[in-house]
């Protein structure tokens, strides 16, 4: 209902004031959005809250979703999949510590939102995605909004990208019921990998694992979420 009231009122501001244009309208959601759902809900970090403030997420939505792309919630991206809720997107993007020189390796590019976040705080992000009209879509999307340290690839991002490994850090943004051997592998030592885990039908568990020296595994378990499942090899998996 909020969203709505905030949706109609900058409307009828727009109305009043001739000279205010869709773009505008847009940035001060996106404000609003920033001020009240993510750093109103503890989000400290200023380079996250600068990325989400700054990034059109109105243009990495169908035009049917545009008025609705800056409430507090996931949003249908086609395919069976969602763009995932802005406060999640900033928590999981905060809980990784990301530093300005780090490689990120991204599972689930999905509509290129969680990507373009990550590419306004690091030097390199690599994503892949398994759905191929999504990875296209994204890849395009990406380009026409300038983020040339972003690369996307179509494939199933349970087995990593190899040839760009190790990683700083890896986000999957996909349920799953175990962490992938795979990823672990490709994480540098003090590396930090992110993923919803847990059940992939009902609700899973925020989870922040640290690679430690030799290998071992330092496992936080931080805010219950909901994902839709990773597919490919983690179903094969379940």
């Amino acid at each position: 209902m909020q969203i709505r009231i905030l949706i109609i009122a900058l409307l009828l501001t727009a109305a009043l004031s001739p000279d205010l244009t869709a773009s505008d309208i847009f940035q001060e959601q996106r404000r609003t959005m920033v001020s009240r759902d993510i750093k109103g809900r503890g989000i400290r970090d200023l380079r996250v809250l600068e990325a989400m403030e700054k990034i059109p997420r109105h243009l990495l939505v169908s035009e049917s979703y545009r008025h609705e792309a800056y409430a507090d919630h996931p949003l249908p991206i086609g395919e069976g999949q969602t763009i995932s809720q802005p406060y999640v997107v900033a928590l999981m993007t905060e809980s990784l510590k990301l530093k300005s020189t780090d490689r990120v390796l991204e599972i689930g590019t999905g509509s290129g939102y969680q990507a373009a976040v990550l590419a306004e705080i690091v030097r390199d992000v690599k994503s892949i995605e398994i759905r191929q009209g999504l990875a296209q879509t994204a890849t395009a999307r990406l380009k026409e909004l300038g983020y040339a340290n972003v690369m996307v690839k179509y494939a199933d991002g349970y087995f990593g990208w190899g040839e760009h490994a190790p990683f700083d850090a890896i986000i999957i943004t996909a349920a799953v019921n175990h962490i992938p051997p795979p990823l672990i592998k490709q994480l540098k030592e003090g590396g930090r990998l992110i993923l919803p885990l847990a059940s992939t039908v009902y609700y899973q568990t925020l989870t922040l694992v640290t690679k430690l020296k030799g290998g071992e595994l330092d496992v936080q378990q931080l805010d219950p979420v909901r994902f839709v499942p990773m597919t490919g090899e983690a179903r094969k998996n379940h």
